[in-house]
């Protein structure tokens, strides 16, 4: 099993001082280095006698590829896919028809083989080289290029497809990374929202359930299915999911304890529109038993977020507290461990907190102390229940199990705030 995650890009200048590295490692008996040689070669190796080739290859068994050399082939292929260098492409295929049907990195991927990946980024001049020399992943391409909002490049692989109408599933792809540009085409060419029979197959659990974080387009995505025919359900949470504050002032008029009100899971996260369990929600600190105050913090909302402390709302309103004890956080919880802050950090922008300064002007308390539980989307490979008992905000950053979660510069402003930790 890899121990290393392969780029999407990888840089084979690069590799290649991290295989030098690797042998000065593995010849000073660096532990780490050691761990690699006995999982991943061949044979024993004694480090005093060990090879630049032995850790080349040591380092590309690591990230999962099977030798050096189709670490080299993956990194000249993705290299040349990204230039649109035609001829490379060309010429790599030509020595080795196999890598038409292999994943353009040498591992299993979500980009996929060469014409897919070249429809990620809308290389309609690679495609054609890869169709002419024999690729038939088309479908796969077709969907990558709407995940990826390529509008052009899914309109010619449709054409080369026969403009078949899209698979019920369609519409996933573009859910997840909520793309509206690939959404959109999927509706234009007939993706269906609803089965044959009139079952729900929109993928609104997805939408928002996703890691992504992009209020504007989650909203243009949930309006778009409006607009195609889908139902959605006429509640507070969803008005909030839709952006739409219209709709909220029409639940306040209705509910005049709005502002006060905590919602269930299932109330933020309908399963007749497919949503799974806390788990398989992806968001930071805990949503179950919250207000839309928090639901704020998580995604991202800040409009909605001074509409309701426009409206009056109490800024250090608690959630629900389970039978156990766990709950009972305020919503400047939700800015320190927030979804939002895993993607800035995963496209490498500096953290930036405008709900936690919004709550902190409204006089946000910086030392509330509650226990908090949280268990983290499989897909972040940290097992487990965690609990944290009579945390702070600070306290909850501090102690936070997946630190891509914390958002730094929340905890800076708590702090400048007089937060103390736990």
């Amino acid at each position: 099993m890899a121990s290393r995650h392969f780029p999407v890009r990888p840089n084979l200048v690069q590799l290649r001082h991290q295989a030098k590295d690797l042998l000065r490692a593995i010849r000073t008996n660096d532990p780490d280095a050691v761990a690699d040689f006995r999982e991943y070669h061949s044979k024993p190796i004694d480090p005093a006698s060990v090879l630049l080739a032995d850790a080349q290859f040591v380092l590309a068994r690591s990230y999962g590829l099977p030798s050096w050399p189709r670490l080299i082939t993956a990194c000249r292929m993705t290299d040349a896919i990204w230039r649109g260098d035609l001829e490379s492409v060309r010429a790599l295929v030509l020595r080795n028809s196999r890598l038409l049907e292999e994943d353009a990195r040498g591992v299993k991927g979500s980009w996929g083989p060469p014409m897919s990946y070249a429809a990620n980024l809308g290389q309609d001049a690679i495609i054609e080289v890869l169709r002419g020399l024999g690729a038939s992943d088309l479908e796969k391409a077709f969907d990558r290029a709407c995940l990826q909002g390529q509008v052009e490049t899914a309109r010619r692989l449709h054409a080369m497809m026969g403009d078949p109408r899209p698979p019920d599933d369609g519409l996933s792809g573009p859910a997840y990374t909520l793309n509206v540009e690939g959404t959109a085409l999927l509706l234009e060419l007939g993706a269906g929202l609803y089965d044959e029979r009139g079952k729900a197959i929109a993928p609104v659990d997805t939408v928002l359930e996703t890691d992504s974080r992009n209020p504007s387009a989650k909203h243009r995505i949930l309006e778009l299915y409006v607009k195609y025919g889908f139902k959605l359900p006429d509640t507070p949470t969803m008005a909030l999911h839709r952006g739409r504050i219209d709709l909220l002032e029409g639940h306040l008029r209705r509910d005049p304890n709005l502002l006060k009100r905590t919602f269930t899971h299932e109330e933020i996260y309908p399963a007749e529109l497919g949503c799974r369990d806390e788990v398989m929600a992806t968001h930071g600190t805990p949503l179950a038993g919250t207000t839309l105050l928090h639901m704020c913090a998580d995604y991202d909302e800040i409009e909605i977020a001074r509409w309701l402390l426009d409206r009056g709302m109490n800024v250090d309103t608690q959630a629900a507290v389970d039978p156990e004890g766990f709950g009972g956080h305020t919503a400047l919880f939700s800015t320190v461990v927030s979804q939002p802050n895993f993607w800035m950090n995963h496209s490498g922008e500096a953290p930036v907190a405008p709900v936690t300064r919004l709550l902190l002007e409204h006089g946000a308390n910086p030392n509330v102390r509650v226990s908090l539980r949280k268990v983290l989307y499989p897909g972040y490979e940290i097992e487990g229940m965690h609990e944290y008992r009579d945390v702070t905000p600070l306290g909850w950053g501090e102690q936070f199990h997946f630190k891509k979660l914390v958002n730094t510069e929340a905890m800076r402003l708590i702090s400048e705030r007089g937060g103390r930790p736990s």
